[in-house]
């Protein structure tokens, strides 16, 4: 129970996770031919029943019908511009964030009121997220806080500060930990038991990260900054701490990079940027190009050895900068402040070894050639900003919008669109996939 009386679960149980991917089978129960005509993606689901299952693509206050591209409904938001969409996991409401308040709208109603609004943000919402349940939401914003809300009653429950406008907030897969990302270039990692900051991440200091993503199975975390650059780190659950070890980095864009996000099955990574377009990089050890790649790429180092140089005369070492904007400072932060509405801003801190942000060997192959992860497809049929994407639930389709006016279903096998969703009055900066089939 919070402090101001109100009922507030914190769930400590298992996490909430989405299914294992499996291939699709035809009545056979042999894979389906349709299969190989999108490659990799073995869990390809039939075009047709994809759209009828996603039933309902929402950008920015409008509703898509997937398969026909019919505009069903148009939710008004007169008080500014809406910034992100949520939908609640049992896909009855909708919660769309605009300037300092986030509208709970239900999604099979034709009511065009709110049925619940949540206030006291005093900025732009820039992220929600709701626990697995519904039963609580968190947002953040460029007030600099992240908040985490009571569905049922509206009020304010935890209250988090950053020393920056917060750009982004996800829930990780155990329903206790909170991540957000700033403009200060921070990654904070929030217990929501004890109510205390437990890590801050600094990939590169003083380069603003826009976008935060975990893995549905809570096995990764990434984010992307401002410069193009994404991270990531493998998150590795004990009893009772989260031990983050960083994975690998690349530059995705050479632009801005709006938005990150991890495929269901965590296979793939998307990232959406500045540049006008979409990319899905792999994470997959299994991801045959890459594993044909890095076969290659050994032969050739065996055929041609590096040559050795001499060793020279010792020269005296200079020490290396404290603040060296090419490592991860990783920091074990326990708050000594326990006050539920106002968590420090520069919590006590023990600094770890510096880290430098190397391919992990346990990580995702890498490019050899490129020093990324492997590029499956790249979407570049945007003529402005990309600001945001939505997986469907089997990975194998993906949703952009874009400042061109125009939302786009993409099948990510053949990298084709499939939909094209135009009649926006003003640019889609946001999207939700209102998905009803289950994660294969």
């Amino acid at each position: 129970m919070a402090e101001n009386g109100t009922p507030f679960e914190v769930r400590s149980g298992p996490p909430c996770l989405a299914s294992s991917p499996k291939a699709s089978r035809d009545s056979s129960g042999t894979e389906s031919e349709d299969i190989t005509k999108t490659g990799y993606f073995s869990h390809y689901t039939p075009l047709a029943s994809a759209l009828v299952n996603m039933s309902v693509i929402l950008c920015t206050g409008t509703f898509w019908e997937a398969l026909s591209g019919i505009c069903s409904r148009t939710i008004q938001h007169p008080d500014s511009q809406v910034n992100r969409l949520c939908i609640t996991p049992d896909k009855r409401f909708l919660a769309a964030a605009g300037h300092n308040n986030v509208k709970l709208f239900d999604i099979k109603s034709t009511n065009p009121n709110p049925v619940i609004t949540f206030e006291g943000h005093t900025n732009n919402i820039t992220g929600v997220a709701f626990h697995c349940e519904g039963k609580w939401m968190v947002t953040s914003s460029e007030d600099g806080t992240v908040k985490v809300w009571d569905t049922r009653t509206g009020s304010l429950q935890r209250n988090y500060v950053h020393r920056a406008a917060v750009n982004d907030v996800v829930i990780h897969p155990n329903q206790g930990e909170l991540i957000s990302g700033d403009h200060a270039g921070m990654v904070r990692v929030w217990d929501l038991g004890e109510s205390v900051c437990t890590h801050q991440l600094i990939p590169e200091e003083d380069t603003a990260v826009l976008s935060v993503s975990v893995a549905s199975d809570g096995s990764l975390l990434c984010a992307g900054n401002k410069k193009g650059n994404v991270y990531l780190w493998r998150m590795v659950q004990t009893d009772d701490t989260t031990r983050i070890i960083p994975v690998c980095t690349f530059q995705a864009h050479k632009d801005y990079l709006t938005r990150v996000l991890l495929s269901p099955d965590v296979k793939h990574l998307a990232t959406c940027s500045a540049d006008h377009t979409a990319k899905v990089w792999n994470l997959d050890a299994e991801f045959p190009p890459a594993k044909l790649a890095l076969k290659q790429w050994k032969e050739k180092e065996a055929l041609n050895p590096p040559v050795e140089t001499p060793v020279e005369a010792p020269v005296t070492p200079v020490e290396a900068p404290t603040q060296s904007r090419d490592l991860l400072r990783i920091f074990d932060a326990p708050i000594q402040d326990r006050d539920l509405l106002r968590i420090t801003d520069n919590p006590p801190r023990q600094e770890t070894p510096q880290q430098t942000f190397t391919s992990s060997p346990d990580g995702p192959p890498m490019d050899p050639v490129n020093h990324t992860l492997f590029l499956e497809t790249t979407l570049a049929n945007h003529q402005r900003w990309v600001w945001d994407c939505a997986f469907s639930a089997d990975s194998a389709y993906l949703v952009t919008v874009s400042s061109d006016h125009y939302a786009r279903l993409w099948e990510l096998g053949t990298g084709n669109i499939i939909r094209q969703y135009s009649g926006h009055h003003r640019g889609a900066v946001c999207v939700a996939l209102n998905d009803y089939s289950e994660p294969r």
